[in-house]
């Protein structure tokens, strides 16, 4: 059986702008019906970033073997040209020529405070690649892109039976009542946070219990608390892994999600899946960016061997 995971989800490029100063101090309370403020930033970095390009980074890390369902636009050479170095397919990657790439520009004050602006660009086009192309795979996840993407590629990959786990991230507001429950119908696992599965049981009427019976495995992450995944009618708790540093928490969701994968391609157990992601996101908030961590899968056996004691 093939080892391949399709990753469906957004390629994005991060511009993170430092501001000195604190926001506070240059928005007067009474006066935001009219702000027109500028703030001299001197730091500024660009990151690769976007959920697909995000949770393929790690996986091929960890030697799997992600391929790539996503849009790209006019401006994406270095992109492109990046994830080909690492051996990640782009074959499957729609070039939009009128569009330009998703992007998000964070301007943070001295206080963390964020001002952010997302241009969505080619992304919302992702309904137009056609998952089938992709060829077979394992396992397919579903991570935030598109509204009518995500949802045509949950038709288009129950339809050919490859198993989907549902990640909605920050896109879940996108969806109603009747769309999400049809994700959970239609999927084989599900993976969410813990403010996400609040809202997903509050959006759908269904509670944890609910959920997992209806899937091979539910997944919940709770940041430092660790993480839980539903499987089987029973509940196995994954510790959190402490990290070398607390540096950036971008794309630690996509990390852990990651390690779930190759889990599941590996035919390894819920148990050693979940501490195996739960390493990886902690590898991962030891660095700045989502994509700058890097290890060997033999350094990895050795960091998952010193936390827990066994080689997965």
């Amino acid at each position: 059986m093939t080892k391949t995971s399709l990753i469906c989800g957004s390629l994005a490029i991060d511009t993170i702008m430092q501001f000195s100063g604190r926001f506070g101090e240059s928005l007067l309370a009474d006066q935001l019906h009219k702000v027109n403020v500028s703030f001299l930033v001197p730091t500024l970095r660009t990151e690769f970033g976007g959920c697909s390009g995000n949770i393929a980074y790690n996986l091929k890390m960890l030697g799997g073997e992600p391929r790539i369902i996503g849009v790209m636009g006019q401006d994406c050479g270095p992109y492109l040209e990046r994830l080909q170095k690492l051996g990640i397919s782009t074959e499957n990657i729609m070039i939009k020529a009128d569009s330009y790439n998703a992007q998000c520009f964070v301007t943070a004050d001295a206080d963390n405070n964020q001002i952010n602006a997302f241009h969505p660009g080619a992304m919302s086009f992702a309904h137009e690649n056609n998952v089938a192309k992709a060829g077979p795979a394992r396992v397919a996840i579903i991570s935030p892109d598109g509204h009518e993407g995500m949802l045509k590629h949950a038709q288009d990959l129950a339809d050919i039976g490859i198993p989907i786990m549902f990640d909605p991230g920050q896109q879940l507001p996108m969806f109603n009542t009747e769309q999400l429950i049809d994700f959970i119908d239609k999927a084989t696992y599900v993976t969410a946070n813990d403010y996400e599965i609040e809202m997903l049981m509050e959006r759908t009427g269904l509670t944890i219990q609910d959920m997992a019976s209806r899937l091979e495995a539910l997944i919940v992450t709770r940041g430092e608390q660790g993480s839980e995944i539903y499987t089987g009618g029973k509940r196995i708790d994954i510790p959190a892994v402490a990290a070398d540093a607390v540096l950036d928490p971008t794309g630690c969701g996509d990390a852990y999600r990651a390690g779930l994968l190759f889990g599941i391609t590996n035919d390894l157990n819920w148990e050693t899946s979940g501490r195996l992601a739960s390493l990886m996101g902690s590898i991962k908030i030891a660095h700045q960016g989502a994509q700058n961590h890097k290890l060997t899968a033999s350094e990895i056996g050795d960091r998952f061997e010193a936390a827990f004691g066994y080689r997965y």
